[in-house]
Formats: structure tokens, sequence, C-alpha cells
């Protein structure tokens, strides 16, 4: 695992992925990958047009129709080399000595999986294409999540180096291996550690915590902790405002229950309504 991939398209979101991404290959000292997939999107009618073009002319403009969509393809070929090569500029300025560029025809989350071997973190948008509305989760997310298992960091929005993280801790396996990812990865480290858990302040959860903010401490966070009585949504979201995180760190079901991981689940209103990214580890 060696390669943070930027997967930029021609969206607004494009360049707040490209910043998060150089900041993440700078924070883990890895090469950069900025990654455009040209992914085939139906651009003429799927119907049978024969039928309904009038006898003589039917064959030229069939044929016409065919070259437009030459034309449209290799335009979107072009465009995608050069929103690369203006994110690689944007990359090297900011600081990053290795970065390359790929392009790829397909389906991104497959070309994800192709490469899958070979990366250590993924920086997506949470809306992809020219979609306005930030405030949904693209497609891509939650196929990401379903697919990979390496760490998806999300943009929101303008993205800034934060200073400190919440990690949301619920005392399950999924909270132990998003802990235990942190404290192997540089990406955090420098950084304040907010540890935030919702619910009942039981012995056993209670020990838990305790457990994670001593390993934390140990690797040298600087660590706040809070044991919250609540539900988990509004305890999450009012500690992140009153707080003023910059980003939230949160671990994926297992494997078989990503599905119920972003629908109707609490972890979907975070990345929904989040004004800040938020990293999710597998």
């Amino acid at each position: 695992m060696t390669n943070v991939i930027a997967c930029i398209d021609d969206s607004f979101l494009s360049e707040y992925v490209t910043k998060a991404s150089v900041w993440a290959a700078i924070k883990m000292e890895a090469p950069l990958t900025l990654l455009h997939s040209l992914e085939k999107a139906p651009i003429t009618s799927n119907n049978d047009l024969s039928g309904s073009i009038g006898f003589g002319s039917r064959e030229y403009l069939l044929g016409e129709l065919t070259e437009l969509d030459e034309k449209r393809a290799k335009l979107a070929l072009e465009q995608g080399k050069a929103i690369l090569s203006d994110a690689q500029k944007h990359a090297q300025e900011a600081g990053t000595k290795d970065t390359a560029l790929l392009q790829r025809h397909g389906d991104l989350v497959e070309t994800l999986t192709d490469l899958e071997e070979s990366t250590r973190l993924i920086v997506l948008g949470r809306c992809g294409g020219n979609n306005m509305n930030a405030n949904t989760i693209g497609s891509h997310i939650e196929r990401a999540a379903r697919a990979l298992h390496r760490p998806i960091l999300i943009t929101v929005g303008e993205f800034k180096a934060p200073t400190n993280f919440m990690i949301a801790y619920d005392g399950r396996e999924t909270s132990d291996n998003a802990i235990a990812r942190i404290l192997k990865s540089p990406l955090l480290k420098g950084l304040t550690c907010h540890l935030v858990m919702a619910g009942e302040n039981t012995e056993a959860r209670r020990s838990k915590f305790e457990n994670a903010k001593a390993l934390l401490e140990a690797e040298g966070f600087d660590v706040t902790a809070s044991l919250i009585a609540g539900d988990i949504y509004p305890v999450l979201t009012d500690y992140r405002q009153a707080n003023n995180i910059e980003l939230m760190v949160m671990g994926a079901y297992a494997h078989s229950k990503v599905k119920q991981f972003f629908v109707g689940s609490n972890t979907s209103k975070m990345i929904i309504e989040s004004n800040i990214p938020l990293l999710i580890l597998r």
C-alpha cells in the first residue's frame, strides 16, 4: 500500500479533493495519484431511431449521430487530460514531490478496486459530477465503501488542513479497528484528538473508552475524552459544533453491513449534513 488516490472529475468539488489529497500525501509522505475515470454515460437515446428517420436520409443521419458521439467522447477525453494537468500543477505548487496522472475508461469503483493493492488512502468528493447540491451522498461513496477496504477521505466543501479531529467511538470492533489504524498512520499525527462516546456510561463501555484514550495518548496524541449521555447523532453533532471540530473520523461497519452503514443510519446523517471532511476507516 503506497499511493494516495484523488478521484477528480469536472465538478466543483475536484478542487477540494485535490487540496485534501495533497495534504494527505504530504502528511503520509506518500506518492499521489490523480485519477480521472471516463465512465460511459448515455449521450443519445437508447431507442432505435432507424425506423423514425425517413427513407433516403436514414443512413446519413445515423452516421451523423455516431460521429457526434465519437466527437463527444474525444472531447471528454481531452477535458479529462486538462483537468488532470491543472490538478497536477496545483499539487506540485503545494509541495508534493511525486505526482502521477492516471486516466481510465470505465467505472470508477471498478478502477479503484483494480488499484486497491497499491492504495493507502482514497479521496472522494461527497457528490460526484456537476451536482450543485453538496448535501447528498454520491453513489460512488456507498459503492466504494462496500467494495474497498482502504480508508476513504470525503471532502464536503472548501478544504483546509485540519488542526484537530474527532473520533466517534462506540466500543465496537469497528471503532477499535479505527483506533488501530490511527495509531499506525502518520496522517493525523500532531493534530489535537477529541475522543467522543455517546450513550450509557456503563462500566464495560467506560473501560473500553479509557483503554482507547490510553492507546492514543501512548502514541503521543493530545486527547480530550468525553463520554456523553444521549443519542449518537445529536451528541456528535452538538460536540462538533461546540468544539469547532475540523475533521470527523468514523469506523465503518463490517463488509456485510455496509449497506446498513449508509442507509437509515446515524453515520449516513453525519455524511449528508456535515460541513467538515470525514475520514471513514475500514
